[in-house]
């Protein structure tokens, strides 16, 4: 178990072999420099992060006995994407680069659980996080709320402090 930077406590699995067993997926993330400079010009951003983001991808049935791990009460293994897994990046990047293709570029970034709606004009924004959140709810997406900034002129993206 390690302690987490808000104070909730993260089970840490050792999947060193699992990961040398795995072959590595290619799927590119995007550049962050680029997201960076795709929020110039928009007057109205909203920050969001998914809450516990790799932990909202169910793992696939033949798959979970691959993380098996052993505790004092009891043998268990992973139903949902565990983090330290190689691939989980670029698994997670493949899913919200499929959920949000439409609206990436245009009204929404996205690097991996990190989510940014953004507005050239302040009037389209509630439509543009409208269509973002009907999106998160078809695949059943939540949101850490204690990392979301809704409507701001401007806020950290990706250690970034992004304004227009």
């Amino acid at each position: 178990m390690v302690k987490k930077k808000n104070r909730e406590w993260r089970i840490c699995v050792d999947f060193t072999d699992l990961n040398k067993a795995c072959p590595k997926d290619s799927f590119p993330l995007s550049h962050i420099e680029q997201l960076i400079d795709a929020t110039a010009g928009h007057e109205l951003l909203s920050f969001s992060d998914a809450y516990s983001g790799y932990n909202q991808i169910l793992m696939a049935e033949e798959d979970q006995e691959k993380t098996t791990f052993i505790t004092h009460q009891g043998t268990y293994c992973y139903k949902v994407m565990p983090f330290g897994l190689k691939n989980a990046g670029a698994t997670y990047e493949r899913l919200v680069t499929k959920m949000f293709k439409e609206r990436l570029g245009k009204t929404m970034e996205v690097y991996i659980d990190d989510m940014l709606v953004k507005s050239a004009k302040k009037e389209d924004h509630i439509s543009h996080l409208k269509e973002a959140f009907k999106i998160l709810r078809r695949y059943g997406m939540k949101l850490n709320t204690e990392k979301c900034a809704f409507g701001v002129a401007s806020g950290k993206f990706l250690g970034f402090l992004v304004s227009q």
